[in-house]
């Protein structure tokens, strides 16, 4: 919200020689966050004058409508000739007084101005808009001044347009409303400067009279509490916005439009309550106020047609919606050029149903934005009549004696604390009296007596020993947001200053350093990454047919996924149950912008709902949980184990000069669930691999893994279907394991290391092509004994010679013994011990034996 300071100085008694500095601390020290204070009188240098438009003359033949006119900028330009100036605006015309920059001069962003030859005519100087000279957003028009400006052509345009003011842009936090208004703000430097606040507010209004002013009924009194509207008849539809009104909305960033709708939005601005004008002779019938019904449309005043939910509020009247209440009117019943009659309406809304409305329709209009965040009930009947005196003032008019106002507010509910309650939270010894002092300022009625708070202990904190001062406070209307004793106890901490409050860290424990869990997960997220896999995260939530697209079987446990009650979107509302379907995502994301070899992993949870696990129970605010609702909320809460995923796809060994290269395949993910295997701390012989069927790999080349016979992942390459669908690279593969599943890794002794020479014999056994080389492997292990320290797969062979359904494993096998150097014969007779025990389990022979 921008407010120029001066606007500000009718309500609170700043000091005349305020620094802006001091200005920005005193609202930031309160909790509002000052986006920029302005100096005007620095943001445009050089000659800005009052120019009067004399001729216009239209251009043609350009792709925009372009006229060269002759302004009078009285002697500003050192010759007293009319200045020739092209300009583009519509909104003007010969008459019109309007500020003009001339030559030499810079307006904001340090855009100089000059004169130059432009459409074929010369310019000396430039026509301004409220946007070019910083006061605001509007650029569809330049500046139009009043009929009532007494500035003659050549004077300084500055204090006409409010360039020799300051301005302040703060950003107001969702739950301080009532500061998005000049009443507020001027209120919060009152406190904060400790002047006297001059509350704009407090004009004697009258009351309802028992005829209305317009016939309304209120249907829904939970969507309106109060509804107040005041006529005005025979106003002036000629009579201009006062040039100090105007000014003060332009800085503010809005546009002027007629002078009946500019009230309202300076209203707005001044007491923070939004209102509305209705053109009474547009209206036909009573007014209902009431929800929309399905299948209603209505055309707001932005030119949109829009359709109509159960839960939006619209007053309406013998023709149907006329305005979409709180957020913005209906084109039917606005004020137009030919006004006579204004219907002056101010209500109170309720804030949720304005902010999900304004959300829905994306209409985030300046009162709904006020509305959402909560305003003074007791606004309405002040402001109608500060609107009937401004048109009444500057269009004439007659007011109607009749008032309407139907109000079901609720009168606001006392809060009660101990008065030693900020202390106790805050740290900061604060007496009664501060306390009561203090909350008074913000406009409470606070009531000082000695009770017991309750029985629980936990009602607000601290309990109050039996004699013990308590406080009972009844906020003000404008203080939507004080409800509980914890926000009072804010008040009286930012009030008082929150540099009084002290910045001390408690002591942290002692250090114990990575609990297991912590340091395997490193180790295998640096195992990865050493390997050339690229760590990535990825949202937790996928589609509902991701299970489809993934090929998972009907009775997966996969399947069953956990649904999120506010998803960030409609399309992503359940949470992963594995982590391929993101990670593949991710892979397909990388590919189609152009990187054709990606290897990537995550570590992360996946969400499997517990069935027949129930809602949880409803935990306040006001205590602690019980251990028996912890525990009723952990039933409920779905398994959590983590995971860890890599993808593959293009080559996991580049070509170049050095050789062809070789393309990612199914033994890659499998030697990458290895990898994560042994990071973890897990020996070798304790885990296995071995063929599987397992969606979404393909059922030829997918291998579980197992640790202690325990299935614990899968890997291989991913089923032709499911790259298919997916849209991946062909041959793409995949690997997931699940963390949680193992065990612990042991504790491990170092290595002896034998200082004799090894004995290197490699071994080709023939196999059946169905048996796994890991099986073989294991058999060559135990069969060979404790001389054998290493044993390696480096070839696989297949041929004719071999035989249909049989293929060659070859095996590298390191024999070596810890005191002596081995014998051949010793080293043969261990060899001849593995191939027995391989033959003897799998029908293994030695190739050309």
């Amino acid at each position: 919200m921008r407010v120029s300071v001066s606007w500000l100085r009718e309500y609170v008694d700043l000091p005349a020689d305020l620094p802006s500095g001091d200005l920005e601390q005193a609202l930031v020290d309160l909790g509002i966050e000052v986006e920029s204070i302005e100096d005007l009188r620095e943001s445009v240098t050089g000659p800005l004058v009052v120019g009067e438009v004399l001729e216009i003359e239209e251009l043609s033949g350009f792709k925009k409508p372009i006229r060269f006119c002759r302004v009078d900028v009285g002697t500003a330009n050192g010759t007293g000739e009319p200045q020739e100036i092209v300009c583009g605006a519509r909104n003007f015309a010969p008459g019109d007084r309007v500020v003009v920059i001339l030559p030499g001069g810079v307006l904001p962003g340090n855009f100089a101005i000059g004169a130059r030859k432009t459409y074929g005519r010369n310019s000396n100087g430039m026509i301004c808009s409220a946007k070019e000279l910083g006061l605001g957003d509007d650029h569809s028009g330049i500046i139009v001044l009043p009929e009532d400006t007494k500035a003659q052509p050549g004077d300084d345009a500055r204090p006409v347009v409010g360039l020799d003011d300051v301005v302040v842009d703060v950003e107001i936090t969702p739950d301080r409303g009532y500061a998005l208004s000049v009443r507020g703000i001027a209120r919060e430097l009152s406190h904060a400067l400790g002047v006297p606040f001059h509350d704009p507010a407090a004009i004697p209004a009258p009351g309802g009279t028992a005829e209305p002013a317009y016939p309304v009924e209120v249907r829904d009194t939970v969507g309106c509490d109060r509804f107040a509207a005041r006529m005005v008849r025979g106003v002036d539809p000629t009579a201009q916005t006062p040039g100090w009104m105007s000014q003060r909305l332009t800085v503010a960033g809005i546009r002027s439009i007629s002078l009946p709708v500019d009230i309202t939005n300076y209203l707005m601005l001044e007491l923070g309550q939004p209102m509305h004008a209705f053109d009474a002779d547009r209206i036909s019938g009573p007014l209902v106020v009431r929800r929309a019904e399905p299948g209603e449309k209505l055309t707001t005043l932005d030119g949109v047609t829009r359709s109509l939910v159960a839960e939006d509020m619209v007053i309406c009247d013998d023709s149907g919606p006329i305005s979409l209440a709180a957020v913005m009117g209906g084109e039917t019943s606005e004020v137009v050029a030919s006004t006579t009659d204004v219907l002056f309406e101010a209500a109170h809304w309720d804030p949720a149903m304005v902010g999900r409305t304004a959300r829905r329709h994306k209409l985030f209009s300046e009162a709904a934005k006020r509305w959402e965040r909560g305003v003074d009930p007791a606004l309405p009947l002040v402001a109608l009549e500060k609107a009937v005196r401004l048109l009444t003032e500057h269009a004439g008019g007659t007011v109607g004696g009749e008032i309407l106002d139907l109000d079901h507010a609720r009168p606001r509910t006392p809060v009660t604390l101990p008065a030693d309650l900020p202390s106790h939270r805050v740290g900061v010894a604060y007496s009664p009296e501060r306390v009561v002092e203090l909350l008074e300022q913000v406009g409470c009625t606070v009531e000082r007596g000695t009770d017991r708070l309750g029985e629980d202990p936990g009602e607000v904190g601290v309990a109050a020993a039996g004699g013990a001062e308590v406080l009972t406070v009844t906020p003000p209307s404008w203080r939507p947001d004080l409800t509980d004793p914890a926000d009072l106890v804010e008040e009286v901490v930012r009030l008082d200053g929150y540099d009084r409050v002290p910045s001390v860290l408690p002591t942290a424990p002692a250090g114990r350093g990575l609990t297991w869990q912590q340091q395997r997960s490193r180790a295998v997220a640096r195992s990865l990454a050493e390997r050339g896999y690229v760590e990535v995260l990825a949202h937790p939530f996928v589609s509902g047919e991701l299970a489809d697209q993934l090929g998972l079987p009907a009775d997966d446990p996969r399947r069953p996924a956990v649904r999120v009650a506010n998803p960030l979107s409609e399309e992503e509302p359940l949470l992963r149950t594995t982590l391929l379907g993101p990670l593949l995502g991710i892979l397909k994301r990388n590919i189609g912008r152009g990187q054709r070899d990606v290897a990537i992993y995550e570590t992360g949870a996946v969400f499997h709902p517990r069935p027949g696990a129930g809602t949880p129970p409803a935990m306040g605010v006001d205590r602690r949980p019980t251990d028996e609702e912890f525990a009723a909320a952990d039933a409920v809460v779905p398994d959590q184990p983590r995971h860890v995923a890599v993808a593959l796809a293009g080559d996991i060994e580049p070509a170049g000069w050095w050789g062809p290269g070789r393309a990612a395949g199914w033994a890659d993910a499998v030697e990458a669930g290895r990898a994560v295997l042994a990071a973890a701390g897990l020996l070798a012989d304790r885990v296995t691999v071995r063929a599987a069927e397992r969606a979404p790999w393909h059922p030829g080349r997918c291998a579980e893994l197992l640790v202690d016979g325990t299935v614990v992942g899968y890997a291989g390459e991913l089923h032709p279907a499911v790259v298919a669908t997916l849209e991946l690279p062909r041959r793409t593969c995949a690997m997931e394991l699940n963390l949680d599943a193992l065990p612990s890794a042991p504790m491990v002794a170092g290595p002896a290391v034998s200082t004799f020479p090894p004995a290197l014999i490699d071994v080709a056994l023939v196999v059946d092509e169905s048996v796994p080389a890991a099986e073989v492997e294991r058999a060559l292990v135990e069969g060979a004994g404790e001389l054998l320290e290493d044993v390696r797969l480096f070839d696989v062979y297949a041929s004719e010679q071999l035989g249909a359904g049989r293929r060659s494993l070859a095996y590298k096998l390191t024999f070596r013994a810890p005191d002596r150097t081995l014998t051949v014969e010793e080293a043969v007779a261990a060899r001849d011990a593995a191939v027995a025990e391989a033959g003897g389990r799998f029908g293994a022979t030695l190739r050309g034996a």
